[in-house]
């Protein structure tokens, strides 16, 4: 009778351990579905805040999103347009000097030489004084045009970098699980400016989510 009384106490204290190790690996289920809960709000971004990050610091708001594929595009695109800001602004100054050398009839100031090709002693060839007057406006005013544009286009995509922060913190939260699902099936329709008996085949398309 004692040795059963031991055995009894023995599967009593197994039965015991099992049931903490069931419990005590619910709770780290219960604490890993809390986490990744957690994990998933954390992901969704706040287009407030993706706006302000944007404006504040352009790229910012990609990173803030998680897109840090579109850094490069960003940060190029503002390269080039600085690049044409500047040359064009460079370009634009060096011809407006050389048009007002060549108009205020002081012989001292001849920096339009300079935008002439190496070796020239003649404004002949341009159409004279008169002639080269011409061009060098017509220069200008090309050169002013593309750096006004390369500043516009500057803005513009400043703007379209925050746009596009607050677009993509918006979708953050767009439900893209695996129950979203359509289904196309065949059915039946009824004619109601027919005889209610007379049916025809059409097609419904179904969409769940």
């Amino acid at each position: 009778m004692q040795g059963v009384k031991v055995q009894a106490a023995s599967d009593t204290i197994r039965l015991s351990r099992d049931t903490i190790t069931l419990s005590t690996s619910s709770q780290k289920k219960r604490h890993q579905g809390v986490a990744d809960t957690a994990k998933k709000i954390v992901l969704h971004s706040d287009p407030a805040k993706a706006v302000w990050m944007a404006a504040i610091v352009p790229g910012l708001g990609q990173i803030y999103n998680k897109k840090y594929w579109k850094l490069p595009i960003i940060y190029g695109g503002f390269a080039g347009l600085a690049y044409a800001i500047t040359w064009n602004g460079r370009m634009y100054s060096d011809y407006k000097k050389a048009y007002l050398d060549l108009t205020d009839n002081n012989p001292n100031t001849n920096s339009y030489w300079d935008l002439l090709p190496p070796g020239s002693t003649d404004l002949g060839p341009y159409g004279g004084k008169n002639g080269l007057s011409n061009m060098l406006q017509s220069r200008i005013n090309s050169f002013r045009r593309f750096r006004d544009m390369s500043i516009i286009f500057t803005v513009g995509l400043y703007a379209l970098s925050v746009v596009d922060a607050y677009v993509d913190a918006q979708l953050s939260d767009f439900d893209i699980s695996p129950d979203l699902s359509a289904k196309i099936a065949p059915t039946l329709i009824s004619n109601p400016h027919q005889n209610s008996t007379v049916t025809s085949l059409g097609v419904v398309f179904k969409l769940n989510f």
